[in-house]
């Protein structure tokens, strides 16, 4: 911008602006407001460079007018014409604008509130020569007005609690959110130090809170009690940060106060819960891998006890004598057994009787007051010296079928220890508990049939041995005395083949039963397992010409300490086994080799397979693969009896199979066992 101002191409001469010296035009020039004239036709006639960058353009001389690009509103926002800006009310009455608030936008769209200031300028004879206007960009102090105003906004809508304090502690702000959680009014709080809201015990964290305040640093999230009007304490979360001045001068600190009482009650319900679930999943897992009946009702009573917070708890089983009335204490907690046994055990009482009937739990606070309490002679309550029995709660036991097995029973010398919550889980226990109960039960009842079943196998099997091995003499004697050409000498031979199957039955049977009661047999002594599997593959083809018998064996001699006849027993099992179970099959692969210091023998066939679900339990007793075809005999007892034999020389028998193509039997011993066996 020259010294001399714009001029417009009028009929009327636009009068210049002019400064007295170099310094007043610096002055206007620099100004930090923008300064513009214009003559009365509204045309541009001087500028400072703060009117240039408002405009965000320089004018051009002749061509512009004072509003240069913009379009300019009022304050609410309606487009004015150019006539309805304050600089044209000013050329077109002549009369000066203080201070009109108007909003422009420029062609890229920005925006900035302005406050117009134009006068009229008059020429030497009193005419209207042109404005000269003063603009005051007010952008940001708008933009600040309405960002505190939204933030009083949210500040007073808050669910939160906000307040705001000097750095001597003085409260200068509070909301709504605050008067609701602790009860004072603004008019009763602000001037009021902060201490009013602070436990004495807990003044020592406004000091912290201070200091941190002044060094500018931010508290967040800390957890603290705090308390109300009317002296109730309550848990909060404060966040604190420190209000700064222009000069970024820290003068204070505001702070969002949360009342986290709801939430921190919510978390130890849940806490509570999950711990109470976990003990509860826990019980469960312990008393279900019980199997006696003892064990799981002292287990039970120790963990209902704990749960409940009793004194002690005894669970009284159900055992009817002959007057109808006795219960057998079983099990207690907390207490010693001598505590009860010299007061007898509880009777069918009107207390008692909803317990053992299985009428329902009873839960009383005090059960002294109870009209149920103290009718039944001779104690009429409690007896001299009994334990102090206040809050009482009983919950009966039901079995599988409905029926009440027992009662559990907790006391306490206080009154109202225990809650609805106490007796669910109780509940919840005895419900476990009842399953448990049904499933040892369950396992007794097998155990003893069990016994008497190999009772009766051992009994039978050495009945039957003395009239088998009679008949297989006699059989022996009838064959030897028949003619080569004789068919009745063909039968005979037939017969004495049965005979020896069952023989190896009765025999295997024997063997259970000794399993059964340990006393299987064992003899220990050194002999070469090759030798011993050469031969018994020659005696094994020749008994079994339907497969060949393929032997893969390490060179030379492999001494061993083991029983021989045992380990034979198991290889003649595996290998009869293969046979019988790859009908369709023409060989079988029985193979030997040391493995770090390990003897491993392994029996391959091309058979029928074993099912993947069917894998572990071939080895248990007397159990047979599924799908088998009739002819298919046996008890299911070889592979029981053969792991007995290898687990008793401190080795391992397994199987992989492949259902459909075969399997492969293993089993591994160590080659020296002189510290192992106990025979």
């Amino acid at each position: 911008m020259g010294e001399e101002p714009l001029s417009a191409s009028h009929s009327k001469p636009v009068p210049k602006v002019t400064f007295n010296n170099s310094a007043d035009w610096d002055l206007f020039e620099d100004l930090p407001v923008a300064v513009y004239t214009c003559d009365k036709e509204g045309y541009i006639t001087s500028f400072n460079k703060a009117a240039v960058t408002l405009w965000g353009k320089t004018p051009e001389a002749n061509k512009d007018k004072w509003y240069v690009n913009w379009e300019i509103f009022t304050s609410d926002g309606i487009l004015l014409a150019p006539d309805e800006t304050p600089t044209g009310k000013v050329l077109k009455y002549g009369r000066a604008i203080k201070q009109q608030e108007i909003l422009i936008k420029r062609p890229d769209g920005s925006v900035s509130y302005i406050l117009s200031n134009p006068k009229p300028r008059f020429n030497e004879k009193g005419e209207l020569a042109g404005a000269a206007n003063t603009l005051i960009d007010i952008t940001e102090q708008k933009n600040a007005e309405s960002k505190q105003g939204m933030l009083a906004s949210i500040i007073e809508s808050s669910e939160d609690a906000i307040v705001s304090k000097n750095l001597n502690g003085i409260i200068t702000s509070w909301n709504g959110a605050a008067q609701r959680l602790f009860g004072y009014t603004e008019d009763e709080i602000i001037g009021k130090h902060i201490t009013v809201l602070i436990p004495e015990d807990r003044y020592d964290e406004e000091e912290m809170i201070i200091n941190k305040i002044r060094a500018n640093e931010r508290i967040e999230h800390f957890e603290t009690i705090r308390k109300t009007k009317s002296g109730e304490e309550i848990q909060i979360s404060l966040t604190i940060s420190p209000i700064r001045n222009n000069n970024n001068k820290v003068i204070g600190a505001s702070k969002i106060i949360r009342d986290i009482g709801r939430q921190k009650k919510s978390e130890e319900r849940l806490q509570q819960y999950a711990e109470r679930l976990e003990i509860l999943n826990s019980i469960g897992q312990v008393i279900s891998a019980e199997l006696d009946i003892q064990n799981i009702l002292q287990k039970v009573t120790d963990a209902t006890t704990q749960l409940c917070g009793a004194q002690f708890g005894a669970f009284f089983h159900n055992q009817v004598n002959e007057q109808g009335e006795s219960y057998m204490l079983f099990t207690l907690s907390g207490a010693p057994r001598e505590a009860f046994e010299k007061f007898g055990m509880p009777r069918n009482t009107a207390v008692f009787h909803p317990t053992f009937s299985g009428e329902g739990t009873v839960r009383v606070d005090d059960i002294t007051k109870d009209p149920r309490y103290g009718k039944n002679a001779p104690h009429f309550g409690q007896p001299k010296g009994h334990l102090p029995v206040v809050s009482y709660l009983a919950v009966p036991v039901r079995g599988k079928s409905g029926e009440v097995i027992g009662g559990l029973f907790f006391g306490h010398e206080q009154p109202a220890r225990f809650t609805r919550e106490h007796e669910q889980l109780v509940l919840a226990v005895a419900a476990q508990a009842a399953v448990a109960l049904d499933n040892a039960k369950l396992y007794e009842n097998i155990k003893e049939l069990n016994e008497k079943k190999d009772e009766f196998i051992g009994l039978a099997s050495h009945e039957l041995k003395t009239p088998v091995t009679s008949l297989k003499g006699y059989l022996q004697i009838i064959a030897r005395n028949l003619p080569p050409d004789d068919k009745s000498k063909v039968l005979a031979n037939r017969a004495l083949e049965q005979v020896g199957k069952l023989t190896i039955l009765i025999s295997d049977l024997l063997d259970v039963t000794k399993i059964q009661t340990g006393k299987l047999p064992f003899t220990y002594a050194d002999f070469d397992v090759i030798k011993l599997l050469t031969e018994l593959r020659e005696i094994l083809q020749q008994t079994g010409p339907s497969h060949q018998l393929l032997l893969n064996l390490p060179a030379g001699e492999l001494i061993i300490h083991a029983d021989s006849q045992r380990i034979e027993q198991v290889v003649i099992n595996l290998v009869t086994n293969a046979v019988k179970y790859s009908p369709k099959a023409d060989k079988v692969i029985i193979e030997a080799l040391v493995i770090n210091n390990k003897f491993r023998v392994s029996v391959q066939d091309f058979g029928i397979g074993i099912q993947p679900d069917q894998l572990e339990r071939v080895f248990s007793r007397f159990y047979r693969v599924e799908n088998l075809a009739s002819h298919m005999s046996g008890l299911g007892i070889g592979l029981y009896i053969c792991q007995e034999i290898v687990n008793r020389h401190q080795g391992r028998l397994w199987v992989e199979s492949t259902y459909g193509e075969g399997s492969t039997f293993h089993f591994e011993i160590p080659i020296n066992t002189n510290d192992l066996h106990d025979a």
